[in-house]
């Protein structure tokens, strides 16, 4: 059995990505979501009290996974934050894919979905450790900078900028 074929228009947007056309340039954002590479790597143990009575992960608790992968993240990435200026969840899409048992070792992928004036889009994969190809969970979040004396967005930090730069 042969193994299943991208569709024709991801095979196009990965050459495009592989080899641009310096006449025909394409949005950052496209050429991140083309051929995205990790921002971040999370590995995440399941607990045996993130299990409901069905024996598998509690649904808000990918949620906690996804917080802690993000958490992981900004640890490495100097310059994220400072009095005038803290990122807040605005937004979080999660499709469950299939259950996680215990016990289990995942690994949450982070990748830049796109760049805004004061947020960044991360896209989210939740996979196990030993076969990459068994995926809980993918999605995406929406993380907004804010002046937390104002309550108002503010330009997303430089380094935030320069991390995303650096996995695409």
């Amino acid at each position: 059995m042969s193994s299943p074929q991208p569709a024709p228009e991801k095979r196009t947007r990965a050459r495009k990505a592989e080899a641009p056309d310096s006449n025909a340039a394409a949005p950052a954002a496209e050429l991140s979501v083309a051929t995205p590479r990790p921002l971040f790597i999370a590995p995440i143990g399941v607990r045996w009290r993130d299990l409901d009575a069905f024996n598998h992960v509690n649904n808000a608790n990918y949620l906690t996974y996804l917080e802690e992968a993000r958490l992981q993240w900004l640890r490495h990435v100097p310059g994220w934050f400072d009095e005038h200026s803290m990122p807040v969840l605005a937004a979080s899409e999660i499709n469950y894919r299939r259950p996680i048992e215990w016990p289990a070792q995942l690994q949450v992928e982070l990748r830049c979905e796109r760049l805004g004036n004061s947020s960044i889009t991360l896209a989210h994969r939740i996979v196990d450790t030993e076969q990459a190809d068994c995926l809980y969970s993918d999605g995406k979040v929406v993380m907004v900078w804010m002046d937390p004396t104002t309550g108002k967005p503010v330009p997303l930090p430089q380094a935030i900028r320069d991390a995303a730069a650096a996995s695409a």
